[in-house]
């Protein structure tokens, strides 16, 4: 197949590009600057100038594609609501230019939006809250699946909070930056509430898995482990740098932390039961906590 990738240079979208590569795709890769473009270009892949607001050049690589993997997304959050409608934008033009096509079409979502469900985890058939922290992405997830009533093969691909492995510059590093920062590695109430989380190398092979023969219409979690206690991971943080674990309040996490700040009490545990049965996906890499040993994480 030939497949267009936006966020190609990105820590994910770089690793589903490789991951098509090694299974013998042939891959275009969506380039905003002349860093990203040497990037893309140093994985092995085509290269496609432009960005998400650039409509001719997404029309241009999906119409030429055999499919799409919508990795790229624009994370200011200082205008959350901002990223998320030129998300929404970008995704109506790629699926506009698939429509009629029968091509797959696979977008990036979040679970942080699912909420918790008593006595069990959240799975791939909960929609996302739209008045919880990542509710301006909501929107999104039916905007795709919609066009599998114009022909396309679309599919959702929820990622957790923590998308761990080398090169990681999301929630993991942010935490570890702030803690080194204010000398202490905060956690909220008991710390008891669950993270899910999966090695970015996993959740690339699901992306491939899935657009090489998951059905239309289809959600799947990109989630190797259900929830590990946010206490668990500050300890292993503090434990590295040698810091004092801390309960703090959650006006105190955000002031420490920034953004990531008003996630780490989130208790969100997620099932990828269904995922892993459709697909034979089983991830294979280290765990959140073995990758924090490792520690690639603590090096200046």
């Amino acid at each position: 197949m030939r497949v267009f990738v936006t966020g190609a240079s990105g820590f994910v979208g770089s690793a589903v590009v490789r991951e098509l590569l090694e299974a013998g795709h042939q891959v275009v890769g969506l380039a905003r600057n002349d860093d990203s473009a040497a990037t893309v270009a140093s994985l092995g892949a085509e290269v496609q100038r432009g960005d998400l607001t650039d409509q001719d050049a997404l029309r241009t690589a999906a119409a030429a594609a055999d499919g799409v993997i919508h990795t790229a997304f624009s994370h200011d959050f200082s205008d959350f609501a901002g990223s998320c409608a030129a998300d929404r934008a970008a995704i109506t033009v790629l699926g506009d230019a698939l429509a009629g096509s029968g091509r797959p079409l696979i977008i990036t979502s979040v679970v942080g939006g699912l909420g918790t469900f008593p006595g069990r985890p959240a799975d791939e058939t909960d929609p996302l809250n739209e008045t919880g922290l990542a509710g301006p992405r909501a929107a999104a997830e039916p905007l795709a699946l919609s066009y599998a009533d114009q022909d396309v093969r679309a599919m959702v691909l929820r990622l957790p909070l923590a998308v761990h492995g080398n090169g990681d510059h999301a929630f993991m590093p942010t935490i570890i930056s702030g803690a080194r920062k204010h000398g202490l590695v905060p956690y909220v109430a008991d710390g008891a509430n669950r993270w899910p989380a999966v090695h970015h190398l996993d959740a690339a092979r699901l992306y491939r898995l899935a657009i090489e023969s998951a059905p239309p219409a289809t959600t799947l979690h990109a989630i190797a482990e259900e929830g590990i206690p946010f206490h668990d991971i500050a300890k292993t943080i503090a434990d590295h740098l040698n810091l004092p674990l801390t309960r703090v309040t959650p006006a105190e996490a955000t002031e420490y932390l920034g953004f990531a700040g008003a996630f780490i009490a989130t208790d969100q545990p997620c099932s990828s039961e269904r995922t892993k049965k459709l697909l034979d996906w089983q991830p294979a890499h280290p765990t959140l906590i073995e990758d924090l040993d490792k520690g690639h994480y603590f090096s200046d």
